[in-house]
């Protein structure tokens, strides 16, 4: 895979005879990067961690949901799933309700707040990435959307969170 040249002066460019896995990686981070820091652009109050974001993501497809559930999806610890939740409950942006199916237990739901602030983060994602898609020439657009199954069958492989959805 070679490398092409970088316009941005302040990004090395990536080593060219470094393996398919490192430049991916490589990529994938440079890509995760830089969305999180062009967001500002468009939505420049967006103060939230990513983690947050993460929750909220899970919570748009999946809710109500356990907080067990939830660490187990996005493999993190339950603590600090909880301490997130308790977080995201102050800030308006979910609430813990009883779980209907056991009332010993409890869920997480995901509010109109936390809807409304997870469609604007992902409005505001989409022109940034629609944005720099139009910059790309016909070619470059065409191999972005043809890797787009290989990448989603490339992070079941890695155990992404289509992998193993616990309850499905």
């Amino acid at each position: 895979m070679p490398a092409k040249s970088r316009p941005e002066a302040s990004q090395p460019a990536p080593v060219t005879d470094a393996p398919d896995a490192r430049l991916l990686t490589e990529a994938v981070t440079r890509l995760r990067r830089a969305l999180r820091a062009s967001i500002r652009t468009d939505y420049p109050w967006e103060t939230l961690p990513m983690a947050q974001v993460e929750l909220l993501q899970v919570l748009g497809e999946h809710s109500p949901v356990r907080i067990s559930d939830l660490a187990t999806r996005q493999r993190l610890a339950p603590s600090t799933v909880s301490g997130l939740v308790g977080q995201m409950i102050t800030a308006g942006l979910v609430s813990r309700e009883v779980d209907p199916a056991d009332r010993r237990a409890s869920v997480v739901a995901l509010t109109a707040a936390g809807a409304d602030q997870l469609a604007a983060w992902t409005a505001a994602h989409e022109r940034r990435m629609d944005a720099a898609l139009a910059a790309l020439g016909d070619a470059e657009r065409r191999a972005v959307a043809g890797a787009l199954p290989a990448l989603f069958q490339l992070a079941e492989h890695l155990g992404g969170p289509a992998a193993d959805e616990p309850g499905e």
